[in-house]
């Protein structure tokens, strides 16, 4: 029987809330803070509420002028309502969009002069901080879903009747978001029904064990592996909590209140949320699988994620890959083999959807064991970057995509993960492995990034929890054995430029390092 998200392979985003609340109800939907476009709804939803508010969000952008095809940017303050807001673009035809609210104002300003004149659906604090852009030039139309001067409010439309749904062919352009940009300024990834289905059906096999428990999410609204992942949990009937604000304080009480299955969110999320293994009411003594993606987790993370659950077996679902691409290489940890966990390790393609191989110089395989550029063929790869189809075919070779690491395979091929190739330092093997060796050595670090100083050499840059001083003679025992490294550089967490998924932009510390800045 064909599952009710697939449509002529195609992944359609603006039908999924209704499908899965005629399928499974009104299960519950919590939030940590109201919606922007419908405060009044409080944060106690369900599958039904959020399909009718798609439908009514739907019908307000067809009355206020929005058509099939048609660009829709949604750049707005992060909450739960981009999600919304995507849904409905999507759901009368149009493409969404999707900046996030990190992006400076001079950077979302060079992705929207790739668009196609498109409509901006903003909010007054994001809209004040583009009034140096000649958005009159840029963009067609600005709806604002609040009162902000200069734009007209969603809530004019209001009572507007909802269109029949749109759909579009499934590889016509569908979703456009945007890549990290911890290099630069963020590329623009078009993505298409056909290809995201292919990314779907693979995580939906994922899924199935955990098919109906509660999850939480503290994810990126603007990134595609968000919708991935909702449209899984959505065909499944799970009750979803939906998280903002990812400070322990506040998310600790609200896990022990719904009691988790399933926990995703960034890496660098999980490190803070390490706090959460001990905290009052165990919040996470339910969880049966946590999700990583976006970038490599830390073993020591991995450790006290499981070791916090009650469950019998928990696992960690670990997803490689990027935006360009979805997933290309996944692996299940357990408890018991996080306790000799590589943290380097990626596991393996994803049969009947990826292959992954290693070349060096010359493009030809490498022996196992062997460094060298890391590859990828996927059903999964976006269109093309808007703008810069040039820079795209340069990452294809006969359908192999580059992904930008350095790494190898083992014997029995597995993925190991060295560095970024940007990011490698000739006196260091791998800063990644180093830097995971220094957080299990240390448990008082909540970040470590090894970075090339003014002449290349390597600059541990730390965090501390709870802003502590360094211990010197600590971090003189802990780098025993490692690469000989400069004097470490203590900054607090949030001077870290990191990007909407809370990866670090190595790049820019780097560069701050090298002039001398500080955050």
């Amino acid at each position: 029987m064909r599952a009710p998200l697939f449509t002529d392979r195609g992944f359609y985003l603006g039908p999924v809330f209704r499908r899965a609340a005629d399928r499974h109800g009104a299960v519950f939907v919590t939030l940590d803070r109201p919606l922007d476009v419908a405060p009044s709804l409080g944060v106690d939803l369900s599958y039904t509420v959020l399909a009718d508010l798609v439908e009514d969000l739907s019908g307000r952008l067809w009355e206020a002028g929005v058509r099939p095809s048609e660009q829709v940017v949604v750049h707005k303050a992060d909450n739960v309502d981009i999600m919304l807001l995507t849904c409905a673009v999507s759901r009368i035809g149009a493409v969404p969009v999707l900046l996030s609210p990190a992006l400076a104002p001079a950077v979302a300003g060079q992705l929207l002069e790739r668009l196609r004149r498109p409509w901006l659906i903003t909010d007054s604090p994001t809209l004040d901080g583009l009034r140096e852009l000649a958005l009159s030039g840029l963009v067609r139309r600005t709806l604002c879903v609040d009162d902000a001067a200069g734009a007209e409010p969603l809530a004019k439309f209001a009572g507007a009747e909802p269109p029949p749904p749109v759909r579009l062919h499934p590889r016509e352009p569908a979703l456009i978001t945007h890549s990290s940009g911890t290099t630069g300024v963020p590329k623009l990834a078009v993505h298409c029904a056909h290809t995201m289905w292919n990314r779907l059906v693979p995580q939906q096999a994922m899924g199935w064990p955990t098919r109906g428990e509660p999850a939480a999410l503290h994810m990126s609204f603007v990134h595609s592996r968000f919708y991935h992942l909702l449209g899984v949990l959505l065909h499944f009937g799970s009750p979803l909590v939906l998280i903002t604000d990812p400070d322990p304080a506040a998310v600790g009480p609200l896990l022990v209140r719904h009691r988790p299955g399933i926990v995703e969110t960034h890496p660098n999320t999980f490190v803070l949320w390490e706090e959460l293994a001990d905290a009052p009411g165990a919040p996470l003594s339910r969880v049966r699988a946590y999700g990583s993606t976006f970038d490599a987790i830390h073993p020591r993370t991995v450790r006290r994620l499981l070791g916090a659950s009650r469950r019998r077996t928990p696992w960690l679902v670990q997803l490689y890959g990027q935006s360009e691409t979805g997933p290309v290489a996944f692996q299940v940890v357990t408890r018991r083999s996080a306790a000799r966990a590589d943290g380097r390790r990626v596991g393996f393609g994803i049969p009947g959807f990826t292959r992954v191989r290693v070349t060096g110089a010359g493009g030809g395989r490498v022996p196992p064991g062997t460094p060298g550029r890391i590859e990828a063929r996927t059903r999964g790869r976006i269109l093309t970057y808007l703008g810069m189809p040039e820079r795209y075919d340069r990452q294809l070779t006969d359908g192999w995509w580059e992904m930008g690491d350095m790494g190898y395979r083992s014997r029995l091929g597995a993925l190991y993960l060295i560095d970024r190739e940007v990011d490698q330092i000739d006196a260091v093997h791998s800063n990644l492995e180093v830097e995971d060796t220094l957080m299990s050595r240390l448990e008082e670090l909540r970040e470590v990034v090894i970075v090339p100083g003014a002449d290349r050499e390597p600059v541990p840059v730390v965090c501390v929890r709870g802003e502590r001083p360094l211990d010197p003679e600590r971090w003189r025992r802990a780098t025993a054995g490692l690469p000989a490294m400069a004097e470490p550089r203590q900054w607090r967490f949030e001077d870290l430029p990191m990007t909407a998924t809370w990866k670090v932009k190595r790049v820019e510390i780097a560069r701050m390092l090298t002039e001398g800045v500080r955050a």
